[in-house]
């Protein structure tokens, strides 16, 4: 007899949806995306035309889409280098009971192979800030980052919950955010080496059910990213913020609140 398993506490982003609240697909999608930490990538096997599937690491360029580092002996970057139409399915259901009730997104567009050097070194870095333990093998000759150019997207959110999504629907707004993307090294280095209990305060507001350990390995116009021991929070800004100035702001309010929630709760 098989024994019903113990549902564990649930910190996806539809998670905090209440009772009879719309959808708002866009902003799930996009709360999914800046979650992922493994997904499965799917290329068309240069031979025989067929659906490869395959998992990678992933993690997100500061407008949202997909990027991945993959060497170039391996199938599915041969298949991109033949087709770059491919899609990446990001799921973060986790151990739920039952799968086929949490959110998962299907992203759709064309890959392609970053070679120029700021860019691949911002994008690099946000794939490290997510994958540490890629650092040995990051720099061989044969490793490269690629990013998934968004096209369009497939949002399901449980049962009955299915939302088609474009382009735009899918990205992060970043113009006018160029002096926050390029901070981001040092907001990021700050935060983690002295401010390890604001990240703790907002963990722990966000659904961590353990607070200390996590650090900060993102921020975008909209919110920012904290990683611990494999797992992902996403934490939204309550407005989008273009520069560093106002992501301090951000930030601090976000540790303000925390800390007075933990408070209130004794």
């Amino acid at each position: 007899m098989s024994q019903k398993r113990k549902p564990q506490k649930d910190i996806s982003p539809e998670a905090g949806d209440r009772e009879g609240e719309m959808l708002d697909s866009p902003r799930m999608a996009r709360r999914l995306k800046r979650r992922v930490l493994k997904a499965a990538l799917a290329t068309l096997d240069r031979e025989s035309g067929h659906p490869h599937a395959s998992l990678i690491l992933a993690a997100t360029a500061p407008d949202g889409a997909p990027v991945f580092l993959v060497s170039t002996l391996a199938v599915h970057t041969r298949n991109l280098e033949a087709d770059p139409r491919a899609s990446v399915l990001i799921d973060v259901t986790g151990s739920r009971g039952d799968p086929l009730e949490g959110a998962r997104l299907t992203v759709l567009g064309r890959a392609a192979r970053i070679d120029e050097e700021s860019e691949r070194a911002r994008l690099l870095a946000r794939f490290l800030a997510r994958h540490p333990e890629a650092e040995g093998y990051a720099g061989f000759a044969d490793f490269a980052i690629w990013r998934l150019a968004m096209e369009r997207g497939h949002l399901v959110a449980g049962f009955g919950r299915i939302s088609p999504l474009d382009a735009d629907a899918l990205a992060t707004d970043i113009a006018g955010a160029e002096a926050l993307i390029a901070a981001e090294p040092d907001i990021l280095a700050h935060m983690n080496a002295d401010h390890a209990d604001a990240i703790a305060a907002m963990a722990a507001a966000h659904g961590a059910a353990e607070a200390d350990g996590w650090r900060m390995t993102g921020i975008d116009p909209e919110g920012c990213d904290l990683l611990r021991a494999g797992e992902a929070i996403r934490i939204d800004f309550p407005e989008p913020v273009r520069g560093p100035d106002e992501a301090r702001q951000a930030l601090v309010a976000l540790a303000r609140a925390a800390r007075s929630a933990r408070s209130a709760g004794g």
